[in-house]
């Protein structure tokens, strides 16, 4: 009889995965602020002669999908959220040649290249479109069966730790969703945000 064993970490197609999210998150961040710092794209980000909006498809295409693959997972607490952000605001500050000994507002940076949400509302966006798909599956999914499973030990003393699906029912509940709209795919998709920008 073969035993799998029980890891803190694995990889998977060249990406490492960790047991604990917070390690999984931190990860992501070092990953996303190695692509903003390489001297190449750096030196693409601060150019004048680039514009804005062929370095807003370089920031979604090596940046921010770095920066969020495997986010439809992560547990949004609130210095997870500060981290994601923080290393957003990096990548868009170079975009439009502004440091932060600018005093310049990160609302006011976002609306000058055009972005309309934080990429927190996108995480969330994803958030809700995978839970969408998982709600659509067939009761033996594992990753149904995965969303519904309940610990059996007692909780540790202590403040209770956010869980994912608190970050769920919020996001539902600022977007006027409700159980059972998942049904409908495409109109899911659209409830929750999940529009694409085009250029």
């Amino acid at each position: 009889m073969e035993y799998t064993k029980h890891l803190s970490q694995f990889a998977y197609i060249f990406i490492t995965y960790y047991y604990f999210l917070y390690k999984e998150i931190r990860l992501r961040v070092i990953q996303a602020r190695k692509c903003t710092r390489i001297a190449c794209l750096n030196g693409i980000l601060w150019s004048e002669d680039i514009r804005k909006e062929i370095k807003l498809n370089i920031y979604n295409a090596l940046i921010k999908s770095s920066l969020l693959y495997g986010s439809e997972t992560w547990r949004l607490t609130e210095n997870t959220k500060r981290r994601v952000e923080a290393t957003e605001m990096d990548a868009l500050r170079r975009s439009s040649r502004i440091s932060r000994k600018d005093r310049i507002r990160n609302v006011t940076i976002r609306q000058q290249i055009g972005l309309d949400e934080t990429i927190i509302k996108e995480i969330e966006q994803n958030q809700l479109t995978w839970y969408g798909h998982v709600q659509r599956m067939a009761e033996e999914g594992l990753p149904k069966i995965a969303l519904k499973w309940m610990p059996k030990k007692k909780r540790a003393r202590g403040r209770t730790k956010k869980i994912w699906m608190e970050g769920i029912k919020k996001a539902m509940n600022e977007r006027n969703l409700n159980e059972g709209q998942w049904e409908d795919r495409k109109q899911w998709s659209l409830d929750v945000g999940q529009r694409r920008k085009t250029f």
